[in-house]
């Protein structure tokens, strides 16, 4: 199987390997922030490793990078910690339904990037296809959606959460055609880890795990979170348009729906088995718009 053909399962997995992640955060007893630095700190070692024996294959990607090109996975890097930290502290001032379903509307802001920054053209059918996976991530919170000025602010974050994902995608998508996986992943990894751990100490955090569940909870994270399910993204993201790719990540609210359920007790009621389905299905309309000539493509190349 080519790497392009091993693209989209390896988006799909990754995508429910992201979706253990709010488990790992919801049950280890450290500070959001902190989470979030450990998660990408126990991750960088194995990444360096990763990044010092890797072949002479590069996954899809060009020629290699410079130095100074590497700023942009360092930006890339920064809006991915920002997403985290974001998204973690949004929980603190609204739902979780609310702070998962507005940080999952990330598609619609790299969609739109896709289309102003970079020509991609978006059929109806992919339209249509986003709106009615949308549409499915709603029912899967929506038993506990709430409304009121109480939840505004929470909700903001829980937007520029979105926002923050959605540069990291828009990001990787346009380096994974010069720095190969690898690179990607520890230079990312790299630039969070200087951000999140300042935030975690200005926010007055408990930081140092103090079990040894918590420290198995973390690597976790970090394994199978984010070398795992980053990594694959990551390596898928140099085969698939980006706006296609952030749709199909809504795999991940369905997946840690499933999770919960299956690991919390978490309510998984006939609501939740329907948004999943409409989930699916809106990702399968998208892919299908893809496919079809005036599906997804891109009409002009990035600025070099």
């Amino acid at each position: 199987m080519s790497p392009a053909a091993r693209a989209l399962p390896a988006l799909i997995l990754g995508a429910v390997l992201i979706g253990l992640a709010p488990i790992f955060v919801r049950l280890v007893e450290v500070g959001p922030s902190a989470a979030a630095f450990w998660r990408l700190a126990l991750a960088l070692p194995l990444l360096g490793l990763l990044l010092a024996a890797r072949s002479g294959d590069r996954d899809g990607a060009g020629p290699g990078g410079s130095l100074r090109s590497l700023r942009w996975l360092w930006l890339a890097g920064l809006f991915f910690a920002g997403d985290l930290a974001v998204w973690h502290q949004s929980i603190e001032f609204t739902s979780v339904a609310n702070a998962t379903l507005l940080a999952n509307m990330a598609p619609v802001f790299v969609t739109l990037a896709a289309w102003l920054l970079y020509g991609e053209r978006i059929s109806r059918g992919f339209a249509l296809g986003l709106a009615l996976a949308l549409a499915g991530a709603a029912c899967l919170v929506a038993d506990s959606l709430s409304v009121s000025r109480q939840t505004a602010f929470g909700d903001l974050l829980g937007v520029l959460a979105a926002m923050f994902y959605a540069g990291y995608i828009i990001g990787v998508s346009r380096q994974r055609r010069v720095f190969d996986t690898a690179q990607v992943m520890f230079w990312t990894t790299a630039a969070g880890v200087l951000v999140t751990l300042p935030l975690a100490l200005a926010l007055g955090e408990t930081i140092w795990p103090t079990s040894a569940r918590d420290w198995a909870l973390l690597v976790g994270l970090a394994l199978l979170s984010h070398v795992g399910g980053q990594g694959l993204i990551a390596y898928a993201l140099a085969h698939l348009p980006a706006a296609f790719s952030s749709v199909s990540l809504l795999v991940q609210p369905v997946a840690a729906t499933l999770f919960a359920w299956l690991l919390l007790a978490e309510v998984f009621g006939p609501l939740q088995a329907l948004g999943g389905g409409i989930v699916l299905g809106g990702i399968l309309l998208c892919r299908l718009a893809m496919l079809r000539p005036a599906g997804v493509m891109t009409a002009k190349s990035p600025p070099g």
